[in-house]
């Protein structure tokens, strides 16, 4: 069942999350059969993340938290709030999966 990991970053850590981003994208890379799809949240201006979507095909909720914990973000402690919930496609591209 799929998850979708919600993240938000601490205050004033653009220059922590752009030091370990190299770090976080190598990871996802490595994990890249268990995204359905993440990214980061931007400003309104696009300038500025400030925390991250991932949804994963992960069987459990335990599985979800050691995904994110694994995380070099997680790790470097980014992130303020980690929200973990169960997740059920209805649409991807448009489309009606149900």
């Amino acid at each position: 069942m799929p998850f979708l990991i919600e993240t938000f970053d601490k205050p004033d850590r653009q220059a922590l999350r752009l030091e370990v981003r190299p770090d976080h994208l190598d990871y996802l890379d490595a994990n890249a059969n268990l995204l359905l799809a993440c990214g980061a949240k931007l400003s309104d201006d696009g300038a500025t993340a400030s925390g991250g979507i991932y949804l994963v095909d992960l069987e459990s909720r335990e599985e979800a938290e050691r995904f994110i914990q694994a995380d070099p973000f997680h790790q470097a402690k980014l992130f303020a709030e980690v929200h973990i919930v169960r997740w059920r496609q209805a649409y991807l591209n448009r489309q009606n999966t149900l």
